[in-house]
């Protein structure tokens, strides 16, 4: 009895000591699935330069700052304010207090886990540094590179620090060489997350130790892969009513390529989500269940979604060939891209491939001569396109041998490499040779510039045109073409085209910053440095019990406040109004 008693006065003692400001949400609980297209390429945050790892790690790690789903707007995370001086070029930030990295046996205790500026200070070097290739990571390159005081030469090792980067008490500081008016929206990129010193020390940084709302309990690695993620019981935010987030018990992403077996998921019910239809059975799913659309409350909502998200065919400046303008200007007139957008793609898009690199979003980007760019893109021509190819030294195509095609294999990719090589066929007279792989060996291919085109996309890592225009930057294409080219694929140099995206990155005013990117992307046009195809813009079908996911043109995914919950008639009703 004594024993009992005992047993029932520590209980008391532990929930006396729990944190009791922390509530519980009325609707808390459950698991959100969704599937990914291709597997993480990496789980180390600074590494990241596709959607997949983005999508997983974005839950699990966080930095200083992140962006609101709703309005993509610059938001506080692990810090708790900032300060930016007077010339743009002081960034001070004051870090939360007590914020917690999730746990790991690694910790010898509850102190050992709380996030430091030292950690911060870190976790910018780790990046800064070169990896143990040689080679820069994508955050360095994203983020730093040309920006912080100090970088390049910590980054070369002519330095032990960077002079830029400075904390004290609970303040992080960055000093810039010049203004850089997107600074707080690249920080808020998934490579900048902060890690923990004695996991990297440790080399853990597999485990995927962070800060978010989630964290990983395991990789089920079966007939279907499943990253498992599991509620942050520490997490240190609350809603507005006080109650502990996350809301949801976990997340788990399904890999899966094959869209039509997503489909099937999805309409079983097994995964809450889907993005993107796959093309054969759009009309069927959208037609088909029309009841599920439009009942009150609807099972079903359904979003037309534009992204800031440009397909495209790259080609390899490297190439003897490709290096003349009249050559790529030929196949850019030689592709239908009607053709492409209706039976390739079944209308699956936002727009086709009539401007530049950057989506026509006017919305997201005011002041942006959309119409100028237009006005200096192609448009299907195949008269034309001969002309240029014979003026090149290539009549009927004779002389020019084959080129070879690398992309990576899906429904989509594989239907449009295929259509692109029968139209350069019958325009040019060139024969194409399409060379699918995985998604990974494709990215490593085009890095090495191991082709003469590639199919490739891209997904703006904040919300301005400087995300989409740095791909063709010469600055960005090392010396060496043994040298992985991680953002600039194509190598595509041009004096003219790089002073002017110089002058919109270091533009004081916003409608400055427009016009010079927007010259810039005329003369990337002009030049025909690559062939655009269409701007993303998926069907995304989610079952309405899912309250509080944002959909967003970055195709960022933030949990944190999802959680799951019927509709009755009433309340359904009275939201519509």
């Amino acid at each position: 009895m004594y024993k009992l008693v005992l047993f029932i006065s520590l209980l008391f003692v532990l929930i006396s000591c729990s944190d009791s400001s922390k509530s519980s949400f009325e609707f808390a609980g459950g698991t959100f699935k969704m599937a990914l297209n291709n597997e993480p390429s990496t789980f180390v945050s600074r590494e990241i330069r596709d959607v997949y790892s983005s999508s997983v790690l974005t839950q699990v790690m966080e930095g200083l700052v992140s962006l609101n789903p709703k309005d993509l707007k610059v938001q506080p995370q692990l810090a708790e304010s900032w300060k930016i001086s007077p010339d743009g070029l002081i960034y001070e930030f004051k870090l939360r207090s007590g914020v917690k990295f999730h746990p790991h046996s690694i910790f010898k205790n509850e102190e050992e886990r709380i996030v430091t500026v030292e950690d911060v200070k870190s976790t910018i070097e780790l990046i800064c540094k070169k990896n143990s290739e040689g080679l820069a990571s994508p955050g360095y390159n994203l983020v730093f590179e040309g920006n912080l005081q100090g970088v390049e030469e910590y980054h070369n090792g002519k330095s032990l620090s960077i002079s830029g980067l400075n904390v004290e008490g609970n303040k992080v500081m960055f000093k810039l060489k010049e203004k850089d008016n997107n600074f707080l929206n690249k920080l808020a990129h998934i490579t900048c997350a902060i890690s923990s010193k004695k996991i990297y020390e440790a080399n853990l940084e597999q485990d995927m130790i962070g800060t978010g709302p989630f964290k990983f309990k395991e990789y089920k690695q079966n007939e279907i892969n499943t990253i498992v993620l599991i509620r942050n019981e520490d997490y240190y935010l609350t809603d507005d009513e006080g109650n502990s987030l996350p809301y949801l018990d976990g997340i788990e992403f399904i890999i899966e390529s094959k869209k039509l077996t997503q489909l099937a998921m999805f309409e079983k019910h097994e995964t809450d989500f889907i993005a993107g239809l796959p093309t054969s059975r759009i009309t069927k799913m959208l037609e088909g269940r029309l009841q599920d659309f439009n009942s009150v409350p609807p099972v079903l909502i359904l979003s037309n979604n534009p992204f800031l998200t440009t397909s495209y065919f790259l080609f390899n400046h490297t190439d003897e060939r490709f290096k003349n303008p009249k050559v790529r200007q030929a196949f850019s007139l030689a592709v239908d891209k009607e053709k492409i957008g209706r039976e390739v793609l079944k209308n699956q898009y936002y727009e086709l491939g009539y401007y530049g690199i950057v989506p026509p979003l006017q919305d997201e980007f005011r002041g942006y001569d959309f119409k100028g760019v237009k006005e200096n893109a192609y448009s299907f021509n195949p008269e034309k396109a001969r002309q240029l190819l014979a003026e090149a030294g290539y009549p009927g195509g004779k002389g020019f041998g084959s080129v070879n095609l690398r992309f990576t294999i899906d429904e989509i990719q594989s239907s449009l490499c295929d259509e692109f090589a029968k139209q350069i066929s019958l325009v040019l007279g060139i024969n194409v040779n399409i060379d699918g792989s995985t998604f990974e060996q494709t990215q490593a291919d085009a890095d090495l510039a191991k082709s003469e085109m590639f199919r490739s996309g891209w997904n703006a890592d904040y919300p301005s045109p400087e995300s989409f225009l740095s791909l063709f930057y010469g600055k960005n294409v090392p010396k060496s073409k043994d040298t992985p080219s991680l953002y600039n694929k194509s190598r595509y140099v041009n004096p003219e085209y790089d002073k002017l995206f110089e002058q919109g990155k270091k533009a004081s005013k916003l409608s400055s910053q427009m016009k010079y990117f927007s010259s810039a992307e005329k003369i990337l046009i002009k030049d025909a440095a690559f062939i655009p195809l269409w701007y993303k813009g998926d069907y995304e079908i989610i079952y309405s019990n899912i309250r509080n996911f944002y959909l967003n043109s970055l195709n960022v995914y933030n949990f944190t406040y999802v959680y799951k919950k019927d509709w009755t008639k009433e309340e359904f009703s009275q939201k519509s109004k």
